[in-house]
């Protein structure tokens, strides 16, 4: 059942057109994932769902209630986690959970929220003493004082160090074991493939991809990849190598998408050797989300 149907989202600024023609759906008690570089429109769709901008044109609702019609009534069903976030300083962690609370008129049990973060050891912390994970998961237990439907973050592990990231899956995905859903915005590959029950996949306000993790790695990034730097790569002809999906390149750096990477590499080594051209730190792998992302646009995504 879609608990959140967006048809046809369009926001433009001047002859900018930051989000062109979105649509999809998400279904009740699922992870899903928007996925693209800066600047691809992720958060310009979120603000709209989320009631926070107003919609050029199309439509949005959450579990029936259209967001343009009843914003109210939208901010009260969801939770909202922002790229940036300002906390008082001079208010506790439990205090400001307390606070927070307040603006639905509603008492919560602090520990239980906190508890659900993994900061009920900080509660009389002040935000100031916390480490930016802990700003972070605070940030998280805030978007679910109102007991949400469904919960938006926008970059939620941005800046945050392999541990506080880890830290903070293991909050999203319990988050969605309680019956939520969970709608995130990320350009860290590993973080939508580990979480993302679906993903969307943007670029210049425009989806050019959705799917499963899983599909979209077999339908855009075959079995392996084969990566290498090479200043004089002959990409036309590697295209026609035995065994090659698909080649993209990003500058000096190639992709070699195939179903078999021995035969590949076989392949295109012997042709390094007969046209003469450096094969500069190859290696083979299994095929991921980055390497979707290339395929369908050309470039890696933290370029």
């Amino acid at each position: 059942m879609a608990l959140i149907e967006v048809k046809d989202l369009r926001k433009s600024y001047g002859n900018l057109k930051a989000v062109d023609g979105v649509s999809f759906e998400v279904a009740e008690s699922q992870i899903f994932g928007i996925l693209g570089p800066n600047g691809a429109g992720k958060t310009t769709t979120l603000e709209m769902i989320e009631a926070l901008r107003p919609i050029d044109s199309g439509t949005v609702t959450i579990a029936g209630v259209d967001v343009s019609k009843h914003p109210k009534e939208v901010k009260n069903m969801i939770g909202v986690q922002l790229q940036s976030t300002s906390l008082f300083n001079h208010l506790t962690v439990a205090e400001l959970v307390d606070l927070f609370a307040s603006f639905y008129n509603r008492t919560v049990d602090v520990a239980e929220i906190l508890n659900e973060v993994s900061m009920v050891d900080k509660a009389g912390s002040y935000i100031p003493a916390l480490s930016g994970g802990q700003k972070q998961r605070v940030s998280v237990a805030l978007a679910l004082v109102n007991d949400p439907i469904v919960v938006f973050l926008d970059e939620p592990t941005t800046g945050l160090d392999p541990q506080a990231r880890r830290h903070l899956w293991d909050v999203i995905e319990r988050t969605r074991e309680k019956g939520k859903s969970v709608v995130l915005t990320t350009h860290y590959m590993e973080e939508a493939e580990t979480l993302c029950d679906w993903l969307l996949v943007m670029d210049h306000g425009t989806i050019i991809e959705s799917g499963t993790p899983r599909d979209l790695i077999q339908r855009h990034a075959g079995d392996s990849a084969i990566e290498f730097m090479s200043d004089s790569a002959p990409v036309d002809k590697i295209k026609d190598l035995p065994a090659v999906d698909a080649v993209k390149s990003a500058e000096s750096r190639h992709f070699v998408f195939t179903k078999d990477a021995h035969q590949a590499l076989v392949a295109l080594m012997e042709l390094a050797k007969r046209d003469a051209f450096k094969v500069e730190q190859l290696q083979v792998r299994g095929g991921t989300l980055e390497d979707v992302f290339v395929s369908l646009t050309g470039r890696r995504l933290l370029d």
